[in-house]
């Protein structure tokens, strides 16, 4: 497994595809596998940069019934797990100060989620860790103010930044992505993702739950690259009809290995072109 900080150079110095990418949340140690080692197999192949994602807990459910994850201690074992076995850099959200540290040792990458990016002190714990922080931008901000986030960031300490686009509200059980943030975005002087499969996200429009639109997810995604995205989010799913997570905005694993094969060709062919003035 290369070090943190090789593993930051490398995505900062390479003008390689990065993806991000797994399932929601931790249904199983035996799906997290499964989705970890068919993508490092299609990413170690294509020449893309892969961090395996995955939550312990998804805190901000539609509904307090619906399934939440393995919680902390079950959940980072195993991301721990797959770090290890398979050598994959893995990344995980943090909802809380106190989970930071007992994160930080578990994983590569602490993301600071969509709805908490404005929480000073946790954005601060997590870049105090050393670790890479993906600063995910919140649905209720513009770009422009998601330079404040990344000057909190950095007035902390932090050094290794990601900053996600993940749409923003649109009306009710809705979101847009203005591709016009990427541009904006990656003024800040730190990688910028696309979060595809969430920015097609409906939320709430099951009532308890959360729809999606996953058929527009790859549209969007082509479409970020060619706004100058440095990388994807991607979550996938080896049924995601039947996954306990944002099932609806998820993309079949089965589908992953050709949408990137795609993805990376346009990457590749977009990063030869001459910048526009």
């Amino acid at each position: 497994m290369l070090s943190n900080a090789a593993i930051w150079n490398s995505l900062r110095r390479s003008k390689r595809l990065t993806l991000i990418a797994g399932p929601c949340v931790i249904e199983s140690e035996a799906v997290c596998f499964q989705i970890a080692r068919s993508l490092r197999q299609t990413c170690r192949a294509l020449g893309v940069h892969y961090i395996f994602k995955a939550s312990y807990d998804k805190a901000n459910r539609s509904s307090g019934r619906t399934f939440r994850g393995p919680g902390l201690i079950a959940g980072l074992a195993v991301l721990a797990q797959v770090r290890r076995d398979l050598q994959v850099p893995v990344l995980t959200d943090v909802h809380t100060e106190e989970q930071v540290p007992l994160a930080a040792a578990a994983v590569d990458v602490l993301q600071i989620p969509a709805f908490l990016c404005r929480q000073t002190d946790l954005i601060a714990a997590a870049v105090r860790t050393g670790k890479m922080v993906n600063l995910k931008k919140g649905q209720f901000l513009s770009p422009q103010e998601m330079g404040q986030v990344v000057k909190k960031a950095v007035e902390a300490g932090g050094g290794k930044l990601l900053v996600t686009e993940r749409g923003t509200t649109f009306g009710y059980n809705n979101l847009v992505a203005d591709m016009r943030s990427i541009p904006i975005m990656r003024q800040f002087g730190f990688p910028v993702i696309f979060d595809a499969t969430h920015s097609v996200q409906l939320p709430g429009a099951g009532g308890d739950r959360s729809g999606g639109q996953r058929e527009m997810a790859p549209v969007l995604a082509r479409c970020a690259l060619a706004a100058g995205a440095d990388g994807l989010f991607i979550e996938t799913h080896p049924k995601p009809d039947e996954a306990l997570s944002d099932g609806p905005n998820m993309i079949p694993l089965a589908d992953m290995a050709r949408l990137l094969a795609g993805f990376t060709k346009l990457h590749a062919l977009l990063r030869r072109l001459p910048k526009l003035k």
